[in-house]
């Protein structure tokens, strides 16, 4: 019976819009992110892992907060069939989303009051956090569980929502994260860095939810002023979506890590 109740209770946190960029794509977010980042953020992170009994690398931790799948309202923002666009730094209706996260484990690593186990643990959710808010199903809708109630065929089979977690993000870069990471790098350029950091998580979450509403990416069938769910709950992904998807999340996993580095220079600079 306690194990019974253990796992609805794991299912229960999971009814969100579960897991963003799986594995490969979050350790990929936080490999570009510690390249990037200044020596003395290096230097910070790698003092805090010592103390860690698990992971060893920056980018290895920022899986954490899905094995086990915890703080489950922050992986997240929800936002109403008909807006347009997220229009303020709130979470909408909700007290906890991906903003709030952002924002507390930021402070977290900023204070200087705070224990360094608490630091260790806001550095490895704070790595997760940014790479979520850049999945575009991550900023969508509660009732289909951002696209975890639409299944898909073809190239990618399974739920819409893990196939770009994994099965569209695999196919656009493939599953070794150092080369991945690497390979993005190069060919990030000083004006593309300038663009990318001169915005906030905010901003982040409506490039991701203007991702998620367009067309093309077919989770969305517009009837003014609302965005619905496709009628059959079903998409196929051909290799014209695998083509389509590929630069997308490419640039979203770059923009990700150029915005984490800079984020974990402003909060270790603090």
């Amino acid at each position: 019976m306690r194990h019974l109740v253990f796992t609805l209770s794991a299912l229960f946190a999971m009814s969100g819009n579960a897991w963003a960029w799986g594995d490969t794509g979050h350790k990929t977010v936080c490999e570009i992110a510690f390249k990037l980042a200044a020596p003395d953020t290096q230097s910070a992170i790698r003092a805090l892992l010592r103390r860690d009994a698990r992971f060893r690398t920056f980018s290895e931790s920022c899986i954490f907060a899905d094995h086990p799948h915890v703080r489950a309202p922050e992986h997240f923002i929800n936002l109403p069939r008909d807006a347009s666009s997220l229009t303020s730094n709130a979470c909408p209706q909700v007290p906890k989303c991906l903003l709030t996260a952002i924002k507390n484990d930021s402070a977290i690593i900023s204070s200087t009051a705070l224990r360094r186990q608490d630091k260790l643990a806001a550095v490895k959710f704070l790595g997760h956090w940014v790479g979520d808010i850049h999945q575009p199903l991550h900023v969508s809708f509660a009732d289909d569980r951002g696209g975890n109630n639409i299944t898909v065929s073809g190239l990618c089979s399974g739920k819409f929502h893990s196939s770009w977690d994994t099965c569209l993000l695999e196919k656009a870069i493939g599953r070794n994260v150092q080369a991945a990471g690497t390979t993005l790098i190069a060919s990030i350029t000083p004006v593309m860095k300038a663009q990318w950091i001169a915005s906030g998580p905010h901003d982040w979450a409506n490039e991701s939810f203007a991702i998620a509403e367009a067309a093309k990416t077919q989770y969305c069938v517009m009837a003014a002023p609302s965005c619905n769910s496709p009628p059959s709950g079903h998409i196929t992904i051909d290799a014209a979506y695998v083509d389509m998807s590929a630069p997308i999340i490419r640039e979203r996993l770059q923009q990700a890590g150029v915005r984490l580095a800079r984020l974990l220079d402003e909060v270790f600079g603090n």
